[in-house]
């Protein structure tokens, strides 16, 4: 027969043997949750990791799409240093960054000889636009001369230099423009000839990124790189230029760039910009 003592310790064996059964369930349900809320954490992280990133990387495209939705662009204008200016540069401070790519503009001349008068659409050329506007707006462009006319090889006035004012012809007439440079856009590659009668471009040094407020009026079919920005269309005003083109020039620049100052002078007295329609 089984004593006492053999049954009480047989007893206390079963009960420790069910307790510890009974802890290893306990364990493994804990670490069977801890498993799962630790994955459930970690899918959290990698979710919320990819919409951050999602939101980081394709941030600028989604703001450059809603910008071009909105019918507007960034416009880059690149500030001269203080250091590297003449004295006919004008300071009239910068356009704003951002602008409207919508709309038709009409550009007016008010000149010596008769108002000249061009279609701008901001669609085609808005951050050029935006500047002509801007310095406009500045009164930039008034009492100024039409400082350059070439007769051969291409057949252009060139004006937008505020340093060409006052009484006779200088030097440096052609070196002025505005405290900023901006890069060329509306680049006319696929037209032949790339700059017809009748367009208005703005001229720049020959290097990327050095267009400021010096601009041509074409008059004849000119065989120009098409690496001037296209402005616009002339509306009214050409028979001025042509009558100007026929007086001739007196062949200043000859050595240089081609033409010399108008002897017929143009003197645009008052420049401006509509707002945009349309």
């Amino acid at each position: 027969m089984t004593s006492t003592k053999e049954r009480q310790r047989a007893a206390a064996k079963a009960r420790l043997q069910r307790n510890m059964a009974a802890q290893a369930t306990r364990a493994r349900k804990r670490r069977q949750t801890q498993a799962i809320v630790g994955a459930g954490a970690a899918l959290l992280l990698v979710v919320a990791g990819t919409v951050w990133l999602a939101t980081t990387i394709g941030g600028d495209d989604d703001k450059k799409q809603e910008t071009a939705a909105s019918g507007l662009v960034q416009c880059a204008f690149t500030e001269i240093p203080k250091e590297n200016r003449t004295k006919e540069i004008k300071d009239v401070g910068l356009p704003q960054g951002q602008q409207a790519s919508t709309g038709v503009q009409t550009l007016t001349m008010d000149t010596n000889l008769g108002p000249i008068t061009a279609k701008v659409d901001r669609a085609a050329s808005p951050c050029t636009a935006a500047s002509f506007t801007h310095l406009a707006s500045k009164n930039f462009f008034d009492n100024s001369k039409c400082h350059r006319l070439v007769t051969e090889g291409i057949q252009v006035l060139q004006c937008g230099d505020p340093s060409a004012t006052g009484k006779g012809w200088r030097e440096t007439d052609g070196t002025g423009g505005p405290a900023y440079k901006m890069t060329e856009e509306n680049l006319p590659t696929d037209k032949r000839p790339a700059y017809p009668k009748g367009v208005i471009a703005m001229a720049n040094s020959g290097q990327p990124g050095s267009t400021g407020s010096q601009f041509f009026i074409v008059y004849g079919d000119s065989q120009l790189d098409p690496n001037y920005t296209v402005l616009g269309t002339i509306t009214g005003g050409m028979d001025i230029v042509e009558a100007v083109a026929k007086a001739g020039d007196d062949k200043a620049f000859a050595k240089q760039a081609g033409g010399g100052h108008p002897k017929k002078e143009v003197v645009i007295k008052k420049l401006t910009m509509s707002e945009p329609q349309g």
